[in-house]
């Protein structure tokens, strides 16, 4: 099965904060990466480095200082397929809006996973096991 990558996913590798969530993310990257079987939208590398690069509390400390962050985006480029955003899919993460009540963002994420044919996206932040259209939802770190 090939499943869409949400960039919680992606953030847990770095976040050493849950080391239970940071090993499932680890291995779970891994594992498609040798299989083949994950795709990452190009929004999931855009977040994902506004993410890791983002002040933790009160201190300048981030999970990633800036130059580590863009070459790992470099590295999620060279290691996963990819995918990009078409102008039907934006329609499509309008409707999506309206019809399922998804917040902006996730309406997004879920439209790859629609017009790219993905069964599954891997986030924690939709709900566990709910099916959006023809996307059923996963959160691998629910049994973490």
């Amino acid at each position: 099965m090939t499943a869409l990558v949400d960039t919680n996913v992606l953030v847990y590798r770095f976040d050493p904060r849950d080391s239970t969530k940071q090993r499932v993310a680890r291995e779970l990257l891994r594992e498609g990466i040798e299989r083949g079987t994950l795709r990452v939208p190009h929004q999931a590398i855009v977040e994902f480095v506004q993410a890791v690069t983002r002040p933790l509390g009160r201190g300048n400390a981030s999970l990633l200082a800036r130059p580590d962050a863009l070459r790992e985006a470099e590295e999620l480029l060279a290691q996963f397929e990819v995918l990009y955003p078409t102008d039907s899919m934006v329609r499509t993460a309008i409707r999506a809006v309206a019809t399922y009540q998804l917040g902006w963002l996730d309406a997004h994420m879920w439209s790859y996973a629609e017009h790219y044919g993905l069964e599954e996206i891997l986030s924690e932040d939709f709900s566990d096991g709910k099916l959006i259209g023809t996307v059923r939802i996963r959160n691998p770190f629910k049994t973490a």
